[in-house]
Protein backbone atom coordinates (compact mmCIF):
# COMPACT_ATOMS: atom_id res chain seq x y z
CA UNK A 1 0.00 0.00 0.00
CA UNK A 2 1.25 3.34 -0.86
CA UNK A 3 1.13 5.48 1.68
CA UNK A 4 4.19 8.19 1.42
CA UNK A 5 4.00 11.55 0.94
CA UNK A 6 7.72 12.51 -0.29
CA UNK A 7 7.70 15.37 -2.04
CA UNK A 8 3.86 16.30 -1.77
CA UNK A 9 3.48 20.09 -0.10
CA UNK A 10 0.60 20.05 2.43
CA UNK A 11 -0.87 22.98 4.30
CA UNK A 12 -2.31 22.08 7.66
CA UNK A 13 -4.81 24.79 9.64
CA UNK A 14 -5.13 24.85 13.40
CA UNK A 15 -1.71 23.21 13.77
CA UNK A 16 -0.38 24.48 17.24
CA UNK A 17 -2.24 21.54 18.98
CA UNK A 18 -4.44 18.59 19.18
CA UNK A 19 -5.43 16.86 15.81
CA UNK A 20 -4.21 19.43 13.44
CA UNK A 21 -0.76 19.49 15.35
CA UNK A 22 -0.94 15.57 15.22
CA UNK A 23 -1.51 15.81 11.66
CA UNK A 24 1.39 17.56 10.55
CA UNK A 25 3.45 15.29 12.31
CA UNK A 26 2.04 12.49 10.91
CA UNK A 27 2.19 13.71 7.35
CA UNK A 28 5.62 14.76 7.70
CA UNK A 29 6.68 11.18 9.06
CA UNK A 30 5.20 10.36 5.77
CA UNK A 31 7.76 12.75 3.94
CA UNK A 32 5.38 15.66 3.18
CA UNK A 33 6.63 19.08 3.37
CA UNK A 34 4.48 20.98 6.10
CA UNK A 35 3.05 24.65 6.13
CA UNK A 36 1.38 25.24 9.74
CA UNK A 37 -1.55 28.02 9.69
CA UNK A 38 -2.68 29.15 13.35
CA UNK A 39 -2.55 32.39 14.93
CA UNK A 40 -0.53 32.09 17.32
CA UNK A 41 3.26 32.34 16.05
CA UNK A 42 5.14 30.80 19.06
CA UNK A 43 3.44 27.99 19.44
CA UNK A 44 3.70 27.56 15.56
CA UNK A 45 7.44 28.02 15.72
CA UNK A 46 7.77 25.58 18.99
CA UNK A 47 5.64 22.90 16.30
CA UNK A 48 7.75 23.31 13.23
CA UNK A 49 10.78 21.57 15.34
CA UNK A 50 8.68 18.61 16.16
CA UNK A 51 8.21 18.26 12.22
CA UNK A 52 10.13 15.27 10.86
CA UNK A 53 13.22 16.73 8.56
CA UNK A 54 14.73 12.90 7.68
CA UNK A 55 13.64 12.48 4.17
CA UNK A 56 15.18 16.66 3.23
CA UNK A 57 11.51 18.05 4.04
CA UNK A 58 11.42 21.56 5.02
CA UNK A 59 8.47 23.19 7.05
CA UNK A 60 7.35 26.76 7.28
CA UNK A 61 4.66 28.34 8.90
CA UNK A 62 1.73 31.17 8.43
CA UNK A 63 0.29 33.10 11.54
CA UNK A 64 -2.99 34.66 10.70
CA UNK A 65 -6.50 34.61 12.75
CA UNK A 66 -8.97 33.12 10.60
CA UNK A 67 -11.87 35.60 12.08
CA UNK A 68 -9.46 38.07 9.69
CA UNK A 69 -10.70 36.73 5.90
CA UNK A 70 -8.78 39.69 4.52
CA UNK A 71 -5.61 38.78 6.42
CA UNK A 72 -5.97 35.23 5.43
CA UNK A 73 -5.94 36.16 1.30
CA UNK A 74 -3.43 38.69 2.01
CA UNK A 75 -0.87 36.08 3.54
CA UNK A 76 -1.51 33.40 1.58
CA UNK A 77 -0.05 35.48 -1.73
CA UNK A 78 3.49 34.73 -0.35
CA UNK A 79 2.89 31.28 -0.61
CA UNK A 80 4.30 29.96 -3.97
CA UNK A 81 4.48 26.69 -3.90
CA UNK A 82 2.01 24.04 -5.32
CA UNK A 83 0.39 22.24 -2.59
CA UNK A 84 -0.80 18.88 -2.89
CA UNK A 85 -2.67 18.64 0.44
CA UNK A 86 -4.50 20.72 2.31
CA UNK A 87 -5.73 19.59 6.36
CA UNK A 88 -9.04 22.62 6.63
CA UNK A 89 -8.92 22.48 10.52
CA UNK A 90 -11.00 25.27 12.83
CA UNK A 91 -11.59 25.23 16.10
CA UNK A 92 -15.17 25.07 16.68
CA UNK A 93 -17.59 27.49 17.61
CA UNK A 94 -18.85 28.12 21.55
CA UNK A 95 -21.53 25.85 23.02
CA UNK A 96 -24.74 26.55 23.88
CA UNK A 97 -28.50 26.17 22.88
CA UNK A 98 -29.16 27.27 19.41
CA UNK A 99 -32.49 29.26 20.61
CA UNK A 100 -29.61 31.30 23.24
CA UNK A 101 -27.26 31.95 20.02
CA UNK A 102 -26.68 35.66 18.92
CA UNK A 103 -26.99 35.95 14.85
CA UNK A 104 -23.23 37.19 15.18
CA UNK A 105 -22.17 33.53 16.26
CA UNK A 106 -23.74 32.14 13.09
CA UNK A 107 -21.82 34.93 10.96
CA UNK A 108 -18.72 34.61 12.36
CA UNK A 109 -18.61 30.47 12.43
CA UNK A 110 -19.86 30.17 9.00
CA UNK A 111 -16.76 32.81 8.26
CA UNK A 112 -14.12 31.24 9.83
CA UNK A 113 -15.10 27.47 8.82
CA UNK A 114 -16.90 27.33 5.49
CA UNK A 115 -15.39 31.10 3.71
CA UNK A 116 -11.63 30.34 5.90
CA UNK A 117 -11.84 27.09 3.46
CA UNK A 118 -13.54 28.56 0.53
CA UNK A 119 -10.33 30.42 0.38
CA UNK A 120 -7.88 28.07 1.27
CA UNK A 121 -9.34 25.73 -1.84
CA UNK A 122 -9.65 28.36 -4.10
CA UNK A 123 -5.25 28.76 -3.09
CA UNK A 124 -4.24 25.45 -3.45
CA UNK A 125 -7.05 24.15 -6.26
CA UNK A 126 -5.15 25.03 -9.56
CA UNK A 127 -1.65 23.46 -8.08
CA UNK A 128 -3.49 20.09 -7.91
CA UNK A 129 -5.24 20.60 -10.74
CA UNK A 130 -2.07 21.08 -12.57
CA UNK A 131 -0.33 18.03 -10.74
CA UNK A 132 -3.26 15.82 -11.29
CA UNK A 133 -2.65 15.25 -7.06
CA UNK A 134 -5.05 17.04 -4.43
CA UNK A 135 -6.24 15.40 -1.03
CA UNK A 136 -8.27 18.12 0.43
CA UNK A 137 -9.44 17.06 4.15
CA UNK A 138 -11.80 18.94 6.33
CA UNK A 139 -11.77 17.83 10.00
CA UNK A 140 -15.52 18.43 11.14
CA UNK A 141 -17.54 16.62 13.77
CA UNK A 142 -19.46 13.43 14.16
CA UNK A 143 -22.80 16.33 14.73
CA UNK A 144 -22.97 16.25 10.71
CA UNK A 145 -24.55 12.74 11.61
CA UNK A 146 -26.48 13.61 14.31
CA UNK A 147 -26.60 16.80 15.88
CA UNK A 148 -24.78 16.79 19.66
CA UNK A 149 -27.31 18.98 22.17
CA UNK A 150 -25.69 22.09 23.60
CA UNK A 151 -23.89 22.62 20.41
CA UNK A 152 -26.43 24.43 18.31
CA UNK A 153 -24.04 26.61 16.04
CA UNK A 154 -21.51 24.35 15.43
CA UNK A 155 -23.68 21.64 14.93
CA UNK A 156 -25.24 24.03 11.91
CA UNK A 157 -22.13 24.78 10.87
CA UNK A 158 -19.94 21.73 10.58
CA UNK A 159 -23.44 20.35 8.56
CA UNK A 160 -22.75 23.12 5.87
CA UNK A 161 -18.95 22.86 5.72
CA UNK A 162 -19.85 18.81 4.97
CA UNK A 163 -22.57 20.26 2.38
CA UNK A 164 -19.73 22.54 0.59
CA UNK A 165 -16.93 19.17 1.04
CA UNK A 166 -19.24 16.96 -1.12
CA UNK A 167 -19.83 19.62 -3.65
CA UNK A 168 -16.26 20.33 -4.01
CA UNK A 169 -15.71 16.62 -4.13
CA UNK A 170 -18.14 16.51 -7.50
CA UNK A 171 -16.19 19.25 -8.85
CA UNK A 172 -12.88 18.29 -8.29
CA UNK A 173 -13.01 14.29 -8.77
CA UNK A 174 -12.15 14.49 -12.45
CA UNK A 175 -8.54 16.23 -11.49
CA UNK A 176 -7.28 13.09 -9.20
CA UNK A 177 -8.61 15.76 -6.58
CA UNK A 178 -10.32 13.95 -3.32
CA UNK A 179 -12.09 15.73 -0.72
CA UNK A 180 -13.14 14.12 2.44
CA UNK A 181 -14.14 14.69 6.09
CA UNK A 182 -13.40 13.07 9.16
CA UNK A 183 -15.69 13.28 11.91
CA UNK A 184 -13.80 12.94 14.83
CA UNK A 185 -15.83 12.13 18.07
CA UNK A 186 -14.99 12.98 21.83
CA UNK A 187 -10.85 13.26 21.31
CA UNK A 188 -8.98 14.59 24.25
CA UNK A 189 -8.17 17.90 23.13
CA UNK A 190 -8.31 21.31 24.90
CA UNK A 191 -11.51 21.64 22.28
CA UNK A 192 -13.19 18.48 24.38
CA UNK A 193 -12.19 19.97 27.62
CA UNK A 194 -13.44 22.87 26.97
CA UNK A 195 -17.29 21.44 26.23
CA UNK A 196 -16.57 19.24 29.49
CA UNK A 197 -16.17 22.42 31.65
CA UNK A 198 -19.42 23.91 29.98
CA UNK A 199 -21.54 20.86 30.20
CA UNK A 200 -20.68 20.52 34.18
CA UNK A 201 -21.53 24.01 34.78
CA UNK A 202 -25.09 24.28 32.37
CA UNK A 203 -26.12 21.10 34.34
CA UNK A 204 -24.55 21.88 37.69
CA UNK A 205 -22.63 18.63 38.36
CA UNK A 206 -18.98 17.88 38.33
CA UNK A 207 -16.35 17.58 35.65
CA UNK A 208 -15.94 14.10 36.56
CA UNK A 209 -19.69 13.17 36.12
CA UNK A 210 -19.47 14.50 32.98
CA UNK A 211 -16.70 12.39 32.06
CA UNK A 212 -17.95 9.40 33.28
CA UNK A 213 -21.53 10.28 31.37
CA UNK A 214 -19.16 10.85 28.09
CA UNK A 215 -17.08 7.65 28.31
CA UNK A 216 -20.14 5.39 28.75
CA UNK A 217 -21.81 6.07 25.68
CA UNK A 218 -19.13 5.35 23.62
CA UNK A 219 -18.61 1.73 22.81
CA UNK A 220 -14.44 1.92 23.15
CA UNK A 221 -15.69 3.51 26.59
CA UNK A 222 -12.62 5.79 25.92
CA UNK A 223 -11.50 9.04 24.77
CA UNK A 224 -9.81 9.23 20.99
CA UNK A 225 -6.39 10.64 21.00
CA UNK A 226 -5.30 13.07 18.34
CA UNK A 227 -3.00 10.68 17.00
CA UNK A 228 -6.02 8.47 16.36
CA UNK A 229 -7.46 10.92 13.98
CA UNK A 230 -4.22 11.93 12.75
CA UNK A 231 -3.63 8.40 11.04
CA UNK A 232 -6.99 8.84 9.07
CA UNK A 233 -6.11 12.34 7.71
CA UNK A 234 -2.24 10.03 6.85
CA UNK A 235 -4.15 8.03 5.22
CA UNK A 236 -6.91 10.09 3.46
CA UNK A 237 -3.52 12.18 1.82
CA UNK A 238 -1.98 8.90 0.72
CA UNK A 239 -2.35 7.78 -3.05
CA UNK A 240 -3.66 4.84 -1.63
CA UNK A 241 -6.84 6.65 -1.22
CA UNK A 242 -6.91 7.67 -4.64
CA UNK A 243 -10.74 6.30 -4.96
CA UNK A 244 -11.96 7.34 -1.59
CA UNK A 245 -13.81 10.71 -2.60
CA UNK A 246 -16.60 12.70 -0.72
CA UNK A 247 -17.22 10.42 2.43
CA UNK A 248 -17.58 11.47 5.64
CA UNK A 249 -15.20 9.39 7.92
CA UNK A 250 -16.27 9.08 11.87
CA UNK A 251 -13.24 7.96 14.33
CA UNK A 252 -15.20 7.80 17.29
CA UNK A 253 -14.78 4.66 18.74
CA UNK A 254 -17.87 3.87 17.87
CA UNK A 255 -20.33 6.30 19.25
CA UNK A 256 -22.10 7.54 16.31
CA UNK A 257 -25.45 5.44 16.19
CA UNK A 258 -26.13 5.68 12.78
CA UNK A 259 -24.78 4.70 9.77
Amino acid sequence: MEIELNNKNAIVCGSTEGIGKASAIELAKLGANITLIARNEDKLKENLYLLDTSKGQTHSYLAVDFKNTIELEKKLQSLDDVFHILVNNTGGPAAGAITDAAIESFEEGFKMHVICNQILVQKVMSGMKNEGYGRIVNIISTSVKSPIPGLGVSNTIRAAVANWAKTLSLELGAFGITVNNILPGFTDTSRLKSLIASKAKNEAISEQKVIKNMKSSIPAKRFGEASETANAVAFLCSPAAAYINGINLPVDGGRTACL
